[in-house]
C-alpha cells in the first residue's frame, strides 16, 4: 500500500469498512490502492466503486472494451497519471490481442498523436477525449456533431463522456494523494496473462 495519506489494512478495518472493501475487491481478491486510499471515508470508496463500474465495466456499454480502455489510457497519459495509465494500458493491450496494433497505438498515445495509429470513430473519440481533458471550457455542440459524423451514436458518445469524466476525476484523486501501484496487481486481466 502506498499513498501520501493513511490507508487502513483489512486487519485494522471496522465492520463498515470491511463491508465496502468486500465490494471493492478485484477479480484477484485484492483491493487496489485506487480504492483503498478511500479507507478513511468508506462512503467515498463505495461511491467510487459504483462510479468506476458503471463508467467502464457496465454490460450495457457498446463501445469495444479495448477502445474504452484505450480512451482511459489516453486521458490518463494526458493527465500524467502513471497509476491509471499502467493499469488501463495493460488492459487495453490485453484486449487488443494484437501486439503490433497495441505497439502502434501505444506509441501514438505517448506522442500525443493518436492520428498516427487510429482513424475514423476511434480517432474522433481520442480527439474528443483530449479536448474535454485539456480544454473543457472550449467544448461546443459541434464536438458532439463531429462524433456523430464519425459514426458514433448518442449512447456511445455518453459512454465515452463518462469514461473521460471518470478518468479526469480519478487521475486527480490519485495524483493529489500520491497513490502508487506498489502492492497492487496491475491490470484487471492480470491473472489471464
Amino acid at each position: 500500500m502506498s499513498a501520501w495519506i493513511q490507508m487502513i489494512s483489512d486487519d485494522d478495518a471496522s465492520e463498515e469498512l470491511l463491508d465496502v472493501l468486500k465490494l471493492a475487491r478485484t477479480p484477484h481478491g485484492t483491493v487496489d490502492n485506487v480504492m483503498r486510499v478511500h479507507s478513511l471515508r468508506p462512503s467515498t470508496m463505495r461511491g467510487h466503486v459504483y462510479l468506476y463500474r458503471s463508467a467502464l465495466h457496465d454490460d450495457a456499454n457498446t463501445l469495444p472494451m479495448w477502445l474504452q480502455e484505450t480512451v482511459a489510457s489516453y486521458v490518463s497519459h494526458l493527465n500524467d497519471c502513471p497509476y491509471s495509465f499502467a493499469n488501463h494500458w495493460k488492459n487495453a493491450r490485453h484486449l487488443m490481442a494484437d501486439p503490433a496494433k497495441a505497439d502502434a497505438i501505444g506509441e501514438a498515445i505517448q506522442a500525443r498523436d493518436p492520428s498516427a495509429a487510429l482513424s475514423g470513430r476511434e480517432l474522433a473519440l481520442m480527439q474528443y477525449a483530449e479536448k474535454l481533458t485539456l480544454r473543457p471550457g472550449e467544448m461546443a455542440e459541434g464536438d458532439i456533431h463531429a462524433l456523430r459524423e464519425a459514426g458514433l451514436d448518442d449512447g456511445e458518445i455518453l459512454e465515452a463522456n463518462q469514461i473521460i469524466g471518470y478518468f479526469n476525476y480519478v487521475n486527480r484523486c490519485l495524483n493529489g494523494l500520491g497513490v502508487t501501484t506498489e502492492g497492487d496487481v496491475v491490470g484487471y486481466y492480470a491473472e489471464e496473462d
